[in-house]
């Protein structure tokens, strides 16, 4: 980080995140990677790692990303500032929606306008995560790793936390063996 961020900078720029991304956390990563490695503030190789370290933290996606990328920029107070600028438009809109949503709820056109709506989240989804697979599967190892994995939890239903019990037991493995060897 060359220079120091101010909070305000990244409160505003996590609200504006936090406002223009419909899906959550995984449909914030291209937003978060664009505007934060636009501004200089990340860059790509960090991204995998706060994306990584959002997911196996326990909560909302969205908002660990939020902390993990403000802290990155400027400690606990960023952590702060990102968060309830992630949070705070989503708060307020949700807030507008369940006051007002009641009177139009059974209207066609908004049913209409939420079933348009899924497929961009599903596309913002699945954008950043292909992105992280090029960069993160150097190997074809580590292609069969990713594309098992998906197959066993999207299509087998196997628990996440299996495959990486197994997974981390199979590196663990692996390198007591590389290890030994020598």
């Amino acid at each position: 980080m060359k220079e120091k961020v101010s909070l305000w900078q990244i409160f505003v720029t996590f609200a504006k995140i936090g406002a223009f991304t419909i899906g959550g956390g995984y449909a914030m990563i291209p937003v978060i990677q664009s505007e934060l490695s636009r501004k200089g503030w990340l860059s790509d190789e960090e991204l995998p790692d706060i994306v990584a370290l959002s997911q196996s933290a326990p909560g909302v996606m969205a908002v660990n990303i939020s902390i993990f990328a403000g802290h990155r920029l400027r400690g606990v107070k960023g952590s702060i500032a990102a968060t309830l600028g992630s949070i705070l438009p989503s708060f307020l809109i949700i807030l507008a929606i369940a006051m007002f949503f009641t009177a139009f709820k059974d209207n066609p056109w908004v049913e209409r306008a939420f079933k348009g709506i899924r497929p961009v989240v599903i596309a913002l989804i699945l954008v950043p995560m292909v992105n992280m697979a090029r960069k993160s599967c150097k190997k074809w190892y580590h292609w069969l790793l990713a594309v098992v994995s998906l197959v066993l939890v999207a299509f087998l239903n196997v628990s996440p936390v299996y495959i990486i019990l197994c997974v981390l037991i199979l590196g663990f493995s692996i390198s007591r063996y590389s290890l030994w060897k020598r």
